[in-house]
């Protein structure tokens, strides 16, 4: 019995060592990265004053107003969303995949004075985040690589909770405390079975997030088994009856409407209204209400028909947030929970500590094997 239990745990030894061999640049890339981005939201606050404005007590410029404002500082570019939310300035956005651009405006919603034009292309988080995501590589490259080695890096925290597991419990002291007067072998071993344990549980949901953003085939299977075996609704287009785009001559324009309806009917909005230009004669309006701007999953998404201005219903999960599954919430809030911010500050917090091991475990482990390697020869 012992004999198997040391086979077992032998070979588990070794599919560790080398998942690990193989992904650790990736997974060490993917902890560091990680880390800058734990609080972008938070640091960009800080160091970017131009997104604050003065609340006022008058309404705020319609958004076709400032449209037309922030079209002057990004000409020949088509205005994807036209975003506001208490006491931040107005977001104009400007994005298209072909030709691929991606530029912000920051506009006062109450004086129409622009405060930045910023193309984020040269934004240092969004940098981080291709790097994140693709390995500033062609996505169709890139991406694989890291899910590849995200999926590397899931069997990695399994077989590491294998391996951390005590014999005795004699031995399981040593598994839960750090000796930091030990020399630097026996310090720099406690410190990859130590962090490694207490962080598993936190990088287990990371990673977990990580793979359903990175494989289609992964984000099904997840989806399926929350749903109680229902597959995922995809995303699709709705679209406008554009034989009525003649019935809606001199009226104002649709966004503005649909703005001051959206204002009128959730009056003192606690977090951010975003209303999307439809770019041609068939788009449909979208326009979304996030009440907590700290995350993304609670946030209605409506859509509208820009000659009716009716509200049009949708079977994927990006509509009401009232109307969605269990599955479906669990999808929205998969981002949430890859960053924390699902759990707020602390939930940022821990996720900035777990990735900080996650960068440290390739480094800590690749010194244990070298010193073992050493020792054999």
């Amino acid at each position: 019995m012992i004999n198997k239990k040391y086979r077992f745990k032998y070979w588990i030894g070794q599919i560790h060592l080398w998942l690990g061999l193989t992904s650790g640049l990736f997974v060490c890339f993917l902890g560091i990265t990680g880390c800058i981005l734990a609080f972008e939201r938070e640091i960009e606050d800080i160091t970017q004053p131009y997104r604050f404005v003065k609340t006022e007590n008058r309404p705020y410029i319609e958004p076709s107003k400032l449209k037309i404002i922030a079209d002057a500082k990004v000409p020949g570019k088509h205005a994807h969303s036209v975003g506001y939310e208490k006491g931040k300035a107005t977001t104009v956005v400007y994005y298209a995949e072909d030709p691929a651009y991606y530029w912000i405006v920051f506009v006062n919603p109450y004086s129409g004075e622009v405060l930045k034009v910023k193309n984020m292309d040269d934004d240092f988080f969004r940098i981080m985040i291709m790097g994140h995501y693709y390995l500033w590589l062609p996505p169709n490259i890139g991406q694989p690589v890291l899910a590849s080695a995200t999926l590397m890096f899931f069997f990695l925290l399994c077989s590491g909770l294998i391996l951390w597991w005590p014999k005795n419990k004699a031995a399981s002291k040593k598994r839960f405390t750090i000796k930091w007067n030990a020399k630097w072998k026996r310090l720099n071993y406690d410190l990859h079975n130590v962090f490694g344990f207490y962080m598993t549980w936190i990088l287990i949901f990371i990673a977990f997030s990580g793979l359903v953003m990175g494989f289609q085939w992964f984000a099904k299977s997840a989806y399926w088994v929350t749903a109680g075996g229902k597959s995922m609704v995809q995303f699709e287009e709705s679209f406008s009856d554009s034989t009525l785009v003649n019935t809606v001559t001199g009226r104002k324009p649709a966004i503005d409407i649909l703005l001051a309806k959206t204002m009128k009917e959730n009056p003192n909005y606690p977090g951010s209204i975003e209303v999307h230009v439809p770019d041609g004669p068939k788009a449909a309006i979208e326009v979304a209400l996030n009440p907590d701007t700290e995350t993304y999953w609670k946030a209605d998404y409506l859509w509208y028909d820009q000659y009716t201005l009716q509200e049009m219903d949708v079977k994927h999960s990006y509509g009401r947030f009232a109307n969605t599954s269990f599955a479906d919430k669990m999808m929205r809030a998969n981002y949430d929970i890859h960053i924390g911010a699902v759990a707020g500050l602390p939930g940022k917090i821990m996720a900035f500590c777990a990735s900080l091991v996650a960068a440290s475990l390739p480094v800590t482990g690749f010194l244990i094997w070298r010193g073992r390697h050493r020792k054999k020869k």
